[in-house]
């Protein structure tokens, strides 16, 4: 039976690349319970990991004294996570698109595209150092929400 009431959870961990583990076992469950598809369930765990790993490199520059903020709800429509770092932020719309130029052939670069591309909504706070992303188990009718949104 499909769980009706949606899960809820707010996760603080250490500022560690290994710490993604648990939380992506966590919300991988909860997926699996609210019946979301093969598709769905590796989007949000290819998006989960590069939004967190982004947090701990690149906004908490590997500093284990900081830490990562990571809440998520789940129910059989949608999942939502916002992930939020200790750091001082940056601008999306500042990063080059690594489809194109130089950036094509760095191997590094390509989280914020793949994230943009596998999740329906991408949002950041105005500092720059929260992301929220949703994922919606049918499409809704609308234009995507990406990375120049500020929440």
């Amino acid at each position: 039976m499909v769980p009706k009431a949606p899960t809820i959870c707010s996760i603080v961990v250490e500022s560690k690349p290994s710490a993604v583990v648990e939380i992506c076992k966590q919300i991988m469950a909860k997926l699996e319970a609210n019946r979301f598809g093969k598709d769905d369930i590796f989007a949000v765990h290819l998006t989960l990991e590069e939004a967190f790993l982004n947090a701990v490199k690149h906004g908490n520059k590997m500093d284990p004294t900081k830490k990562v903020a990571v809440e998520y709800s789940v129910d059989s429509e949608k999942v939502e996570i916002a992930i939020t770092d200790e750091g001082s932020g940056f601008e999306p719309d500042a990063i080059a698109d690594p489809r194109f130029g130089e950036k094509l052939f760095e191997p590094g670069g390509r989280g914020l595209l793949l994230m943009n591309s596998y999740m329906d909504v991408v949002e950041y706070n105005q500092r720059g150092n929260r992301v929220r992303m949703v994922r919606y188990r049918e499409k809704p009718d609308f234009t995507k929400s990406r990375s120049g949104m500020k929440t």
